[in-house]
């Protein structure tokens, strides 16, 4: 198929998670011959993405969503948009995207549609009356947003999957299997385990949801055991979030002194490659990247057996799963693969296997660039 002449546009609410979780997919699709069009908030990653030759439009996206006008804004935004561009096909990543950009393709009559769910976010984790009536509208939105002909959702764990097959917000033919967004094997490399005491460390935003709380009571409870190993926390809280934990919360960690809080940083592989064991105790995930990450650098893995999370692992090969919320199982694991250090370079062994087979990124790229084209299909 030529496809010198169709115009391919993702959106995506921050150009941060653009380039860290798409842009191979973007560039692999400007290879085929795309032209790529990129839509997101403003920040300080936009430049980095013209530099690649796509084109990219500012849309509003707010974090918190809770001013009706300015979600109504972003919509029209992107309807506006849709109808000036007529891309042949729009690519919806994470969840305003999705269910905004999946009604602005109706009114528009976007042809092709490709819907992203990497996870269905904190509005399907809370129990609380305004939550349950928020999950109700939501719902609905993802039932408008899928009403397509050719129209492809991409789920990276069963669980999200069948919970929308559940609500009837779409078919199951439209449905699509992606384990997450995949990881250059080159750039994480599967360096031997650093010597002397054990590092656990946890790469994620300071979210509540993420498990930072349960992570820290960890950290906790090992030093009052008296057992050698040193938790590191890499992230950033969240403004915009309104699970994000509080800088007076991050001063507290810093007296306590059982974590070493490392702040937002970059080099990840890095800070694996100086880990021995990768933690992520977190409420629900699509497909966390940090673990795939974890098992490109073969680090054995501690996360909670919720979805997403035991969808990054396998049991008990390539690291060991705990049950969510729960601080005191989340460090008899931890000190379990502290004390056993043969077991823990097994399943960093067996993590490695694992990318190489299903996370390399080639292979996600070419399972995208497969959807594409058979939604282009005449």
């Amino acid at each position: 198929m030529n496809l010198q002449s169709h115009i391919i546009l993702f959106v995506v609410n921050a150009p941060e998670f653009f380039i860290s979780h798409r842009l191979p997919l973007a560039v692999a699709a400007q290879k085929a011959g795309f032209e790529v069009h990129v839509v997101t908030a403003d920040g300080s990653e936009v430049q980095t993405i013209k530099s690649q030759g796509f084109t990219h439009h500012v849309v509003p996206f707010a974090r918190s969503g809770q001013n009706p006008l300015n979600e109504l804004s972003t919509l029209f935004t992107l309807v506006r948009l849709f109808r000036r561009l007529k891309p042949s096909l729009v690519h919806l990543i994470t969840i305003k995207p999705v269910l905004y950009g999946g009604i602005a393709a109706r009114l528009t009559g976007i042809d092709s549609v490709v819907s992203a769910v990497s996870g269905l976010g904190t509005v399907f984790l809370a129990s609380s009356l305004t939550a349950r009536i928020r999950r109700t509208l939501v719902t609905q939105l993802y039932r408008s947003a899928f009403k397509h002909d050719r129209l492809a959702v991409i789920f990276q764990n069963p669980d999200d999957r069948d919970s929308l097959l559940k609500l009837k917000a779409l078919k199951i033919e439209q449905a699509r299997m992606i384990r997450g967004s995949g990881v250059a094997l080159v750039d994480y490399p599967f360096e031997p385990e650093p010597e002397g005491k054990s590092v656990v460390v946890m790469a994620a935003r300071l979210l509540r949801d993420k498990g930072v709380i349960e992570f820290v009571g960890a950290a906790k409870l090992l030093k009052e055991r008296g057992v050698p190993v040193v938790f590191r926390l890499i992230g950033s809280p969240d403004s915009g979030n309104p699970t994000s934990v509080t800088q007076s919360e991050l001063d507290q960690w810093a007296a306590d002194g059982n974590v070493e809080l490392l702040g937002y940083r970059k080099d990840i592989a890095a800070q694996y490659s100086a880990a021995n064991i990768v933690c992520l105790p977190s409420y629900r995930e699509g497909l966390p990247k940090s673990l795939v990450e974890a098992a490109a650098c073969g680090r054995a893995v501690v996360t909670t057996d919720v979805p997403g999370c035991r969808d990054a692992i396998t049991p008990n090969v390539t690291g060991l799963l705990v049950d969510v919320k729960n601080s005191i199982a989340l460090a008899d694991a931890i000190q379990k693969l502290v004390d056993n250090s043969s077991l823990r370079k097994r399943l960093g062994r067996a993590g490695r296997s694992l990318a190489e087979e299903a996370f390399a990124i080639d292979e996600i790229v070419d399972q995208h660039m497969g959807i594409y084209l058979e939604l282009l299909e005449p």
